[in-house]
C-alpha cells in the first residue's frame, strides 16, 4: 500500500483550489423527469432527434406563392385557403393562386417565397400585390435543418441546465435526463458565542449567520439538499454529532474554529475521525485559516474559518466550483474585470477583494472595490457583487489591472 500523502500547509491559492479538485468524488448520475433537472448538470449527450426546422418553416403573416409566377407580372391571385401553424400543409395549384399564411406555419406544397400582410390587400377571394413589389425568392422562410440535422450533437454531458439548455432539451424530445446527483451537504458553524435569531443572548455573544449565507449561496446554484447545525466549542459534541452527518451526508461544510486558539478544536477532531488532511492553510486575505480533508469513504470536509467574510469567501472561490466539478461540470475560467481604481496590499498574500462591478463607456466592467472593515464585517459586503483575486507578489494593483472576478 502507498503512504498517505504529506499534508499541505500554508499553499498558494491555485494549488488549492487543484488538491481540492484531485480529491474531490465523482458523484454518480440519475434519471429525472425533466422538469426537475432545471439547474442541474447534464451527464449524457444529446442528439438531435430530427432536422430543426423540420419542415420550411414561414415567419411571416400574409401568403405563400410561386416566385414564378410573381416574376411573370401576376399581382392578383386568388386565394385557395389558409393554413396555420400545426396544420397539414395545403397544396399551392397552378396558375395566379396563393395560400394565406401564418406565422410558424409549415410552407404549402409548391410553394416557395412568402409575402407579408403588410405588402398585400385581400378583396373579393383574392390578394392584391403593389406593382413596385419585388420580392426575392425564398424570403420570410427558416428553411428545413438550417439550424441543425437530425443526429447532430446539441449538448455535451458537462453542460449546466439553464433556461437556453432546458429548451434544447425539450426539443430533442428528451421527458427524462441523466443529470448528476445532486449530494447531500451539512452545514455546521462551530462557537459556544453562536445564537440562533430569535433566540434571547447575552452581550458577549453573536447571532449565527455563517450558515445560513453559505446555505443561500449553495441553494442557488441548485444544491438544495441541506441540513443546518450550531455546535458549541465543545469536542467531544462535535465528534459525536459530526460523525452522525458523515453517515448521512456526502459533503460537511464547517464555519469556525479551524485556527491556532485554544478553542479550536475542529482539525484535532477531524483527525480523531480518521479525516485526512489534505492541506491547512492557504496564503489568501481573508480566509488563511481554511482546511481541507476526505474522510476514508471520500467524503470532502471543508472547514472554513468562522469569520463571515472569510467563510463566504473560501465557499464560492473553492467549495462551489469543486461541488459542481463533482457532479460532472466541465471546468469554466473564471470572468477577468479591470481595478477602477489603484489598491495597495502590502501582506504577502494573495487579496480576495469585494468589489461592486461597473460598466464604462466602452463597455467593459470595472471593479470598485469594497474592502470590509474586518474579516467580520458582514453588513459591508450589501451592494458588493463578488470579488476580485489579486494575486501575491506585488503590493500595488494600478487602476486598470484584469484580475479574475467571482460572484457571490
Amino acid at each position: 500500500m502507498s503512504p498517505r500523502p504529506e499534508p499541505r500547509r500554508r499553499i498558494d491559492v491555485a494549488e488549492a483550489a487543484a488538491l481540492i479538485a484531485d480529491n474531490m468524488p465523482s458523484w454518480p448520475a440519475e434519471r429525472v423527469p425533466l422538469d426537475e433537472a432545471a439547474g442541474a448538470i447534464l451527464r449524457e449527450t444529446l442528439s438531435a432527434e430530427r432536422d430543426q426546422p423540420p419542415f420550411d418553416r414561414v415567419t411571416m403573416d400574409g401568403i405563400a406563392v410561386r416566385h414564378a409566377t410573381l416574376a411573370a407580372g401576376a399581382r392578383r391571385l386568388r386565394i385557395l385557403g389558409t393554413q396555420g401553424a400545426g396544420m397539414r400543409p395545403l397544396a399551392l395549384e397552378e396558375g395566379e393562386t396563393c395560400i394565406e399564411i401564418m406565422t410558424g406555419a409549415s410552407l404549402p406544397e409548391g410553394a416557395d417565397t412568402v409575402i407579408p400582410v403588410e405588402r398585400l390587400e385581400v378583396k373579393d377571394g383574392h390578394a392584391l400585390l403593389p406593382d413596385s413589389l419585388e420580392p426575392k425568392p425564398g424570403q420570410y422562410l427558416h428553411r428545413r435543418a438550417s439550424d441543425h440535422r437530425a443526429g447532430d450533437v446539441l449538448l455535451e454531458a458537462g453542460t449546466r441546465i439553464g433556461p437556453p439548455e432546458m429548451a434544447i432539451l425539450t426539443i430533442g424530445g428528451k421527458a427524462e435526463v441523466a443529470i448528476g446527483r445532486w449530494p447531500r451537504i451539512a452545514l455546521v458553524s462551530t462557537g459556544s458565542e453562536l445564537v440562533e435569531p430569535g433566540q434571547p443572548m447575552a452581550d458577549w455573544q453573536i447571532r449565527a449567520s455563517n450558515e445560513r449565507a453559505l446555505g443561500t449561496a449553495l441553494r442557488t446554484r441548485g444544491f438544495v439538499r441541506q441540513t443546518r447545525m450550531l455546535l458549541p466549542d465543545d469536542p467531544a459534541l462535535m465528534e459525536q454529532r459530526i460523525r452522525a452527518l458523515l453517515d448521512t451526508h456526502e459533503v460537511l461544510i464547517l464555519s469556525g474554529g479551524v485556527s491556532m486558539g485554544r478553542f479550536d478544536h475542529v482539525p484535532a477532531v477531524l483527525e480523531k475521525l480518521g479525516l485526512r488532511l489534505v492541506f491547512h492553510k492557504v496564503l489568501q486575505r481573508p480566509g488563511l485559516p481554511f482546511w481541507f480533508g476526505v474522510t476514508p469513504e471520500g467524503q470532502p470536509v471543508f472547514a472554513l474559518p468562522g469569520n463571515p467574510v472569510s467563510s463566504l469567501v473560501c465557499l464560492v472561490r473553492y467549495v462551489l466550483p469543486a461541488l459542481s466539478g463533482a457532479l460532472g461540470s466541465a471546468p469554466a475560467a473564471s470572468p477577468r474585470v479591470r481595478l477602477a481604481a489603484a489598491v495597495q496590499f502590502a501582506p504577502d498574500l494573495c487579496w480576495l477583494l469585494p468589489v461592486r462591478l461597473v460598466s464604462c463607456a466602452d463597455g467593459a466592467l470595472e471593479a470598485v472595490a469594497r474592502p470590509p472593515n474586518t474579516s467580520g464585517d458582514f453588513v459591508s459586503l450589501h451592494g458588493s457583487d463578488g470579488f476580485v483575486e489579486l494575486p501575491r507578489g506585488q503590493d500595488d494593483y494600478p487602476a486598470g489591472f484584469v484580475a479574475a472576478f467571482h460572484a457571490w
